[in-house]
């Protein structure tokens, strides 16, 4: 005898389909009634009453706020930006607890540039820093398919020595998760 095993379904999946069959058979007894109503026509009607979509699901992710953290968690940022006289690259520090902030203009956004800055953020905040969160940017952290690398193990990034120097953390924000280092 073969035993099989329970069939799952996931909840949010479940729900869409059982709203579909729900559409569908609203439909076909609509069109009883109205032989000239098209599937299109009835969805803009039900977009017009405002109940066109799926309920929302209970499992939907929000973004929330930041979690508590002590003085001294810092979001470093870097940006470029156009003047008349030429390119700027500002870097900006913020702590995330008492919105402390500095701020630095450079040439070009390098490692070396980068680390400089690092040092004027630690000379310049009046209290011990002990995380820091930057992007995944070149003045910040080696490009991923560096990281494994030989000059990366031996030596590091510069920004990674002065953090050590320094006895800072250092965490990096996701790939393409802008919202992560919203504080800058």
């Amino acid at each position: 005898m073969v035993t099989h095993e329970p069939h799952t379904v996931d909840k949010s999946r479940q729900s869409a389909h059982t709203w579909l069959r729900i559409f569908s058979i609203r439909l076909i007894t609509i069109l009883d009634y109205f032989p000239q109503l098209t599937r299109s026509a009835f969805h803009r009607c039900l977009v017009r009453h405002g109940i066109s979509q799926a309920p929302k699901s209970a499992a939907a992710v929000k973004r929330g706020k930041f979690d508590k953290t002590e003085m001294g968690y810092l979001h470093i940022d870097s940006s470029e930006l156009c003047l008349e006289s030429g390119k700027q690259h500002m870097f900006v520090a913020i702590d995330r607890v008492t919105k402390f902030t500095h701020v630095a203009f450079f040439e070009s956004a390098t490692k070396c540039n980068g680390a400089e800055f690092l040092r004027q953020v630690v000379q310049a905040f009046p209290y011990k820093i002990h995380t820091i969160l930057t992007d995944n940017g070149v003045a910040f952290t080696e490009q991923p398919r560096y990281r494994n690398g030989a000059t990366n193990r031996f030596g590091g990034h510069i920004f990674n020595r002065v953090c050590h120097e320094h006895g800072i953390k250092h965490r990096l924000t996701k790939a393409y998760h802008q919202w992560t280092n919203g504080q800058v």
